[in-house]
């Protein structure tokens, strides 16, 4: 018998708003709403605001003396070159293979407690392997049934966190606490943003004033659909497609979150030998040239030959056009400008081979 599903608080608003749901990462969540759908709510957020419920993300807490110090030797990206009240993107990698446990975000509110959001599907994982290493006087513990999460995103998401008396004017990956809420200016769209984290208690009462403060502006709630056409579009990774424990930071494209220098991190052998030897592949972007519209696990062909898998792949709102991320072979000396086909359901669509993001980004 599978494992019922884990239900948002929010689940009965979005019910009333005519969710589609759909499973992700243990959880039942909105994949589409009526009376918008992808499009509309795809080009809300590109062209003024949506909002996410996104509570289904996973919640740690790190604490104790030393807690960021014991976190720098285990993560990735070296948290000493930010400061309370910044957030940092980073990897938990395998310590043998180096392949990616989980991408999260860190939000540092002291040297001794830290906040980390990691994958749905991935926190027990995440948590568990922290918790085995840390030292004497370091808890971790497992926050996902305790806060919400609820993504404002799009050019007008400052004015609906304004009207509602809520900070806006703090930079990219910082955060500022306003009483029980946390406002980041995180996100997963590309697009100006915010993340608010607020006790499960406060959900509801959250998200019915961000949809009253937005609707000046054309607010939409927003599902997973459109998430993840907004991300494919700025070439962003989703763990389990385009990172995964078989796929490493250096094959991803992701070196640029891994603090080279760190005498210590999970992983940092193995990926120093795979940065210094070169990935045996690469992730790119691939765009359509016909009407094809690649989804993930399609091969990629230079002419009858097999050269890559598309990881990631989705009918671009904004370009028009098919995208997708995919890791393809170095053997094969492919690069940017290259044509390539892949099998969209038996049929050959041609593709180039291009550098992500597919849409200028909106963040500043």
């Amino acid at each position: 018998m599978t494992e019922a599903l884990l239900r948002p608080v929010l689940y009965p608003r979005h019910v009333e708003l005519g969710a589609k749901f759909a499973a992700f990462g243990g959880w039942e969540m909105p994949l589409e709403y009526a009376g918008g759908g992808v499009l509309k709510e795809h080009t809300a957020v590109r062209e003024a605001v949506g909002v996410f419920d996104v509570s289904h993300l996973g919640k740690a807490t790190v604490r104790g003396p030393g807690a960021a110090d014991f976190l720098n030797a285990c993560l990735t990206a070296d948290l000493g070159r930010i400061a309370p009240g910044q957030a940092q993107y980073t990897l938990c990698c395998d310590d043998a293979t180096g392949g990616v446990v989980d991408d999260l975000i860190v939000y540092l509110n002291a040297p001794d407690d830290v906040f980390l959001v990691p994958n749905a599907a991935n926190t027990a994982e995440v948590v568990r392997r922290l918790a085995a290493a840390a030292p004497d006087g370091v808890t971790v513990e497992n926050r996902h049934r305790d806060f919400a999460v609820l993504a404002v995103q799009g050019p007008r998401s400052a004015d609906v966190l304004a009207a509602m008396g809520l900070p806006t004017e703090h930079g990219y990956m910082s955060f500022t606490v306003a009483g029980d809420v946390t406002v980041c200016r995180t996100g997963y769209t590309g697009e100006h943003g915010y993340e608010i984290v607020a006790p499960v208690a406060r959900a509801t009462e959250l998200w019915d004033a961000i949809l009253a403060a937005g609707a000046e502006h054309g607010i939409r709630p927003c599902g997973l659909a459109a998430r993840d056409t907004l991300r494919t579009e700025m070439g962003y990774p989703l763990h389990g497609q385009d990172l995964s424990p078989e796929i490493t930071p250096v094959q991803a494209r992701a070196g640029w979150a891994v603090g080279w220098s760190k005498p210590r991190f999970w992983g940092r052998d193995a990926l120093l030998a795979e940065k210094q030897a070169g990935p045996r592949r690469t992730l790119w972007g691939l765009e359509s040239l016909d009407r094809g519209i690649p989804r993930p696990h399609m091969a990629v062909l230079r002419d009858d030959d097999t050269v890559g898998e598309v990881t990631s792949g989705t009918f671009s709102p904004t370009r028009r056009v098919g995208i997708a991320l995919a890791l393809l072979d170095t053997a094969a000396g492919l690069g940017e400008g290259s044509e390539v086909t892949v099998d969209v359901r038996g049929r050959r669509s041609r593709m180039t081979v291009v550098k992500p993001p597919f849409v200028k980004s909106g963040v500043r």
